[in-house]
């Protein structure tokens, strides 16, 4: 599955995600690093304009799904590090240098991180640190990103292929736990680009795991095939943690879902899964 993942250099922002066991990298948002182009779309065009050697995606960069400034994951041009040193190679730029270090920096974290998956899970447990998350949220929230992958690793044994699959399923079981899809419930809590999980409190994350467990244990189960019956037993998943949740609600007399962010906007620069 393509989840979107935000990368600093000098402070700006760049979109990576995991594709194929590597980091790919949004080409406009590294040519607006290196230029400082008001158009990097504009100039990036230019330069595949001028240049053949990449002026068609394979093998230096292709198309893939990164979130965009919308909230909606969009189609855009990315490159695995291999292909963004053959770019940066066409930009003459001070940062030119800089900017490589780093690259390399990045790749040989995620080398490390392939050879000993413990050190991805540290590294993740430190930024939430850093971000000033308190060590129970954290450890709900750690628990959740295995939950969800074990769930993806499902979905894609079992006939999901496309992101857009991933959207639909996640979106049931959304919409049959709290009542609202992702999307809508980033809307609630006022977020653009971040990571809704990274904003849900201990409640909405434990309902979130409850959903995704009971849906990757009916799978199973029932040893699901294709996407109608995945999506079904998505429905069923969610439902089990939103009838939970209306008990509690009950109890408490109020809702869990909520418009609050878990910790304010400025202290998540980095979105993470």
């Amino acid at each position: 599955m393509e989840t979107t993942k935000i990368a600093l250099f000098k402070g700006k922002e760049i979109r990576k995600m995991l594709y194929k066991n590597e980091w790919w990298f949004s080409v406009i948002d590294i040519v607006g690093v290196l230029t400082d182009s008001p158009e990097p779309k504009t100039y990036w065009a230019k330069m595949k304009d001028r240049d053949t050697e990449i002026s068609q995606p394979f093998p230096f960069w292709e198309q893939l799904k990164l979130l965009a400034s919308d909230g909606k994951m969009r189609e855009t041009d990315c490159a695995n590090t291999e292909g963004i040193f053959r770019i940066i190679q066409s930009i003459p730029s001070p940062k030119a240098e800089p900017f490589k270090r780093w690259l390399a920096k990045v790749g040989y974290e995620r080398i490390q991180e392939i050879e000993n998956p413990e050190l991805a899970t540290k590294r993740t447990r430190m930024l939430y640190k850093l971000k000033g998350y308190p060590d129970d949220w954290i450890e709900k929230r750690m628990r959740g990103i295995a939950i969800r992958e074990e769930l993806t690793d499902e979905w894609q044994k079992r006939g999901a292929k496309e992101n857009k699959d991933y959207e639909i399923l996640t979106a049931e079981i959304s919409k049959a736990t709290f009542g609202i899809t992702p999307s809508e419930y980033k809307k609630l809590k006022n977020l653009k680009r971040e990571n809704l999980r990274d904003h849900m409190d201990d409640f909405e994350l434990i309902f979130t795991m409850l959903g995704e467990r009971s849906t990757t244990e009916i799978h199973r189960t029932e040893d699901s095939k294709g996407i109608p019956k995945l999506k079904q037993d998505a429905n069923r998943g969610g439902k089990i943690a939103g009838i939970a949740r209306k008990e509690l609600e009950k109890e408490l007399g109020k809702s869990v879902v909520s418009k609050r962010n878990y910790l304010p906007e400025k202290k998540s620069r980095e979105s993470l899964n």
